[in-house]
């Protein structure tokens, strides 16, 4: 251990902790730009490279990075003197002489670190003029934007891409001015192996990453009276929403929601939490008939779009093993273009399915041609729970002040299997529901797999079913997911299903939620509700939903049949990349 005093407080830390370690012991406040560290997921960038928390050391008179300063045995430290606050504030001014003046229009308007930053050091005027950085704006994706001009080079996007999620698609490019995070080669995103998870927009500071913005189509669909707007909503964003309106972190805003979104003019609310029921009959009757007939194990989810870029772009050898059931949001859309339109009379070609999702790469995954049919798409738009808040207050909707209302029949019925598609661990817990219910011919007596549950990185559990011991395994993140892989591909370990999530946390984690800056106590709460709304439901069980009955009894047949694979199954190719 080692002492030494801040601002005159005394303080005792570890041998290796940094004077910002230190300072925030004892509630210190040294601001940060580049530093972010999130334990949880073993998120850790400190490069130290924008001199934003600058402090004096009051014996030497120098002045140091507080963040990757290692403290010393009797160090006097003064974060307050003018001198250290005068540094920090040029050194804000000079990352904003190369920074485009465009703060109204960027999509990361009052939602930007170094925006704050600027305010909060009272930087009210540019100081420094020059060259400013001209590079083209990549938007070839679909899902991210990726905008250069706005980079300043403090390489948390670079962390989380390459050492977190392991996919390697950022990395700092050029020298001196010339510098930026970008792709190898400037090869346009699409053509890399980025999965589009967003983790890199989660937690770039500025808005030189950011997701593609569809809120200007939505309104163009919404106000064109030949078309039938239906809108569905992902577990993970109702317990997030209410984050961008004040409420705290993880509040139920279900019935508000689905208030706000007849207000702005859809024609019919659905919930994609049916849908992870539908997912469920068909991923659950997929595992059975692999069990059953000798078929290829373990089974993969395949619900999550960046985990299955993942594998199409990094493990084509390894094609076979995920499950070919679509994602909920894509089944619905395909039952939503047939059965719903016999049942409401309407021309599939009329109607415009839009997702409200938690996920920046279900933008990715709605544009993909195999998800089509004769080229109208299963889901033809996807808003994030961002892109929604923005459009619940340019509506002028007094969020907090609207009735609870429900969903729309007849796809708004959903069982607590549904609600935890949201959270890591919940797919898998909701599949072995259905599994041993159908194995057995008993439901379980204790539904839920708490082991499953959590953000540790990879998760295992074994299941007796029917006199057979199932090994399960549950990754959230693609750095946890390579390891599996990897170990399976060496045949180091061994087991019958594994879940997928591509963000830490789950649905709940995606880059599409409101900002959670590093904060993993939110992306807890909203679990926490998740697995409360499941506990609370009358029905915990996907196959028995009594819509999803009514599906298969008037149009599907059996799960796993000719008419549910036609309509509910996909493909898995190799995705090449330069």
């Amino acid at each position: 251990m080692k002492r030494l005093r801040i601002n005159g407080h005394e303080v005792t830390v570890k041998d290796d902790a940094t004077i910002l370690d230190a300072a925030r012991q004892i509630n210190i406040d040294i601001p940060t730009l580049c530093h972010l560290k999130i334990e949880e997921i073993g998120y850790d960038n400190k490069p130290g490279s924008c001199r934003v928390c600058i402090v004096e050391n009051a014996d030497t008179g120098r002045l140091v990075p507080a963040c990757v300063t290692p403290v010393e045995e009797g160090m006097n430290i003064n974060t307050e003197s003018i001198q250290a606050v005068r540094a920090r504030r040029t050194n804000v001014e000079l990352l904003l002489s190369d920074h485009p003046n465009a703060c109204l229009t960027c999509a990361k308007n009052t939602k930007c670190d170094l925006q704050k930053l600027a305010h909060d050091l009272g930087v009210r005027e540019m100081k420094y003029g020059g060259e400013q950085s001209d590079y083209s704006i990549d938007k070839g994706s679909k899902s991210i934007v990726r905008d250069a001009n706005k980079c300043i080079l403090c390489n948390r996007c670079e962390t989380m891409c390459t050492e977190v999620q392991t996919v390697g698609a950022l990395s700092m490019v050029g020298r001196g001015f010339e510098s930026y995070v970008g792709s190898a080669y400037h090869l346009p995103m699409n053509d890399t192996t980025c999965t589009f998870c967003g983790q890199c927009l989660s937690i770039c500071p500025t808005g030189a990453l950011t997701e593609e913005d569809n809120t200007e189509e939505l309104w163009e669909y919404l106000a064109d009276p030949k078309k039938f707007v239906i809108v569905q909503t992902a577990p993970a964003v109702r317990v997030a929403l209410g984050e961008e309106f004040g409420l705290p972190a993880g509040t139920d805003v279900t019935g508000k929601m689905v208030s706000a979104l007849r207000v702005m003019g859809f024609d019919r609310v659905f919930d994609t939490n049916y849908a992870a029921d539908l997912t469920i009959m068909e991923e659950a009757s997929e595992f059975i008939d692999r069990v059953e007939n000798d078929g290829k194990l373990p089974i993969l989810t395949s619900c999550c779009p960046g985990w299955v870029r993942f594998f199409e772009t990094q493990f084509h050898d390894m094609l076979d093993i995920p499950s070919s059931a679509k994602s909920p949001h894509e089944m619905f859309g395909a039952v939503a273009k047939t059965y719903l339109a016999k049942q409401m009379d309407i021309d599939p070609k009329d109607i415009v399915c839009v997702s409200i999702m938690p996920c920046v790469a279900k933008k990715y995954e709605a544009s993909r041609m195999e998800l089509s049919v004769d080229g109208n798409p299963d889901v033809d738009l996807v808003i994030t729970t961002r892109e929604l808040a923005r459009l619940i207050k340019e509506s002028g909707i007094h969020f907090t002040h609207l009735p609870e209302e429900y969903f729309d029949n007849l796809m708004g019925e959903s069982t607590g299997a549904g609600a935890i598609f949201g959270a890591t661990g919940g797919v898998i817990e909701a599949t072995l529901r259905t599994a041993h219910s159908w194995l057995t011919g008993d439901d379980l007596t204790v539904v839920e797999f708490r082991e499953l549950q959590g953000f540790t990185g990879v998760k295992e559990t074994s299941v007796d079913i029917a006199g057979r011991e199932f090994k399960i395994a549950v990754c959230n993140g693609l750095g946890n997911t390579r390891k599996v892989l990897e170990a399976l591909r060496d045949g180091d370990v061994y087991y019958d299903a594994i879940e997928v999530m591509a963000c830490p946390g789950g649905c709940i984690g995606g880059a599409g939620q409101p900002y959670h800056h590093g904060d993993m106590s939110i992306l807890t709460k909203r679990t926490e509700t998740i697995h409360k709304i499941d506990r609370q439901s009358e029905i915990r069980l996907s196959h028995e939903n009594p819509m999803i009955k009514k599906l298969y009894a008037e149009f599907l047949g059996e799960p796993y049949g000719e008419k549910a694979h036609e309509l509910l199954h996909t493909y898995h190719k190799a995705k090449p990349t330069r």
